[in-house]
């Protein structure tokens, strides 16, 4: 398989096409969109672009592919950012033309239902960012999260090495977007406890593969877009993350062990584990619950990689994914996961 390569990176000024490639949310929650839109040109000096399905809920597979090609092939837009995730962006895909999408290289900033389309730039050689998107991360409540506006303006406008620091506190817990209250006070948060590693007694450096576990699994079942040989993704750096829909340790296990026999795994002789997700409004888990949680994820996480990949360096907690504050990961870009001096680097 052929490395990916960066696309051109947007300066300040430049335009950046908004797209709703999993979800018309905005639609329905005005206020984080609004506010997502007013940092990206009072804060990082671009100029957001929308389309037709950006806030319409229910548009077809074939409405929102339309507006993806329209993002790409438009000289004018220099990055392309989607507002949310949602469950059904595999759909899309085959809608997508791929050598239109080619031609035209850009970052594209998503995460959670937006895996999808990361996995599909990968397969096209083009580096894109697992994070930023603009309601749950540009939008977030009172203030942007200075870890997450230091990487995002890190990812969008430079290039280089930048090494990701662990956060002394994350937050897990939402507000009603519908409240505008929820956007005049800062979210609560809790001490984190850094990150946790197992067998860090090595440095590994590969080109980053993974996103929302689920999505991949679906991706697995579905039989897309991940390769059937393995060694398509030897020596890489897995990365990884559940959402707020919290699937059990079980769950977990059962889908890593799937891949195990895939022989996915293996191929990875490091993984990064996302910060786990452990609260959502139709389960409000309380503090001892929510350690519950998190610690029969790792446990299970631990158990597949004693089975499939026994030499695999694993690091746990860091701060990418369902989570805030959020780091970015380069989708297809370089990363090292130095286990001796306890850093993480990835190149933008």
């Amino acid at each position: 398989m052929t490395l990916p390569a960066y696309p051109q990176k947007p300066v300040p000024g430049d335009r950046i096409a908004i797209i709703s490639p999993a979800s018309g949310l905005p639609g329905l929650f005005p206020l984080p969109y609004e506010l997502g839109l007013k940092r990206l040109r009072e804060d990082f000096g671009l100029e957001p672009v929308e389309y037709p399905t950006t806030r319409k809920m229910g548009s077809t597979p074939k409405e929102r592919a339309d507006d993806i090609h329209a993002a790409f092939a438009d000289p004018t837009v220099k990055a392309v950012m989607a507002t949310i995730g949602g469950d059904d962006q595999i759909t899309v895909l085959p809608f997508l033309d791929r050598e239109l999408i080619r031609a035209n290289p850009k970052p594209f900033f998503g995460t959670s239902d937006n895996t999808n389309l990361l996995v599909f730039l990968h397969n096209l050689g083009i580096v894109a960012y697992h994070g930023a998107c603009l309601m749950t991360e540009i939008g977030r409540p009172y203030a942007l999260h200075p870890l997450t506006a230091d990487s995002v303006r890190a990812a969008l406008f430079t290039s280089g090495p930048y090494e990701l620091r662990p956060a002394k506190h994350y937050r897990d817990t939402d507000r009603d977007w519908a409240d505008p209250a929820t956007f005049d006070m800062e979210p609560d948060s809790q001490p984190a406890d850094g990150w946790i590693w197992h067998q860090p007694d090595q440095r590994i450096e590969g080109r980053a593969w993974g996103g929302n576990l689920e999505i991949l699994s679906w991706l697995l079942m579905a039989d897309r877009e991940i390769a059937r040989d393995p060694a398509a993704y030897e020596g890489g750096v897995l990365f990884l993350e559940t959402s707020e829909e919290m699937p059990s340790g079980e769950n977990v296990f059962r889908i890593l062990r799937n891949m195990g026999e895939r022989g996915l795994l293996a191929s990875f002789p490091a993984l990064l584990m996302g910060r786990a997700k452990a609260w959502s409004f139709e389960q409000p888990n309380k503090a001892e619950d929510k350690r519950r949680y998190t610690t029969e994820q790792r446990e299970a996480v631990l158990r597949a990689l004693a089975t499939y990949a026994p030499e695999t360096m694993a690091v746990f907690d860091v701060d990418f994914g369902h989570t805030d504050p959020q780091l970015v990961i380069p989708y297809g870009g370089s990363v090292s996961v130095d286990g001796p001096a306890r850093r993480i680097t990835v190149t933008y």
